[in-house]
């Protein structure tokens, strides 16, 4: 995955820590994310992976992965690689491009996000797929905007100090 912008150095502690474990926890909380066996996890400022199952669930009718799949996994890893770099407000997806390089059948997948550029109300993300073989099944690039909705009023973003 290119990288056109190095986000800051951080090591994941302290109020960065604890934001970064309250959006995984908002993640958590996520109705839709009960259809999908997922995982986020936030490694430092702008950068979030996801890891997850591709089964016979999520297939279309020749028996790989429906594109759905590989949006909302794209997406929220770009998202969340962004919101990461954000404290105090949710961001929204206002355009994503995406494109599918290689269909999985099944097995896990990560998603690796990384926020690209942008830090006061647009923020440009770029995410891959890659499947349990190595190969990149997918890659996108998603802008988000900041909104009104402030993250500590989300039920699901909990800071447990």
């Amino acid at each position: 995955m290119s990288r056109t912008a190095t986000p800051p150095d951080s090591s994941g502690v302290g109020g960065a820590g604890v934001h970064y474990r309250a959006l995984e926890s908002l993640y958590a909380s996520a109705p839709i994310n009960r259809l999908f066996d997922s995982r986020l996890e936030i490694l430092a400022e702008g950068i979030a992976q996801i890891r997850f199952r591709v089964d016979e669930d999520v297939h279309h009718a020749a028996g790989a992965a429906h594109g759905t799949i590989y949006f909302k996994m794209l997406d929220d890893a770009a998202f969340y690689a962004a919101n990461s770099m954000v404290s105090d407000r949710f961001l929204l997806t206002t355009a994503f491009n995406l494109h599918f390089t290689k269909p999985v059948r099944g097995g896990e997948v990560l998603a690796e996000g990384r926020w690209v550029s942008g830090r006061r109300r647009i923020f440009v993300a770029e995410a891959r797929l890659i499947d349990s073989e190595g190969d990149e099944i997918g890659r996108g690039t998603g802008t988000f905007a900041r909104s009104h909705i402030a993250l500590a009023g989300l039920p699901g973003y909990r800071i447990d100090a």
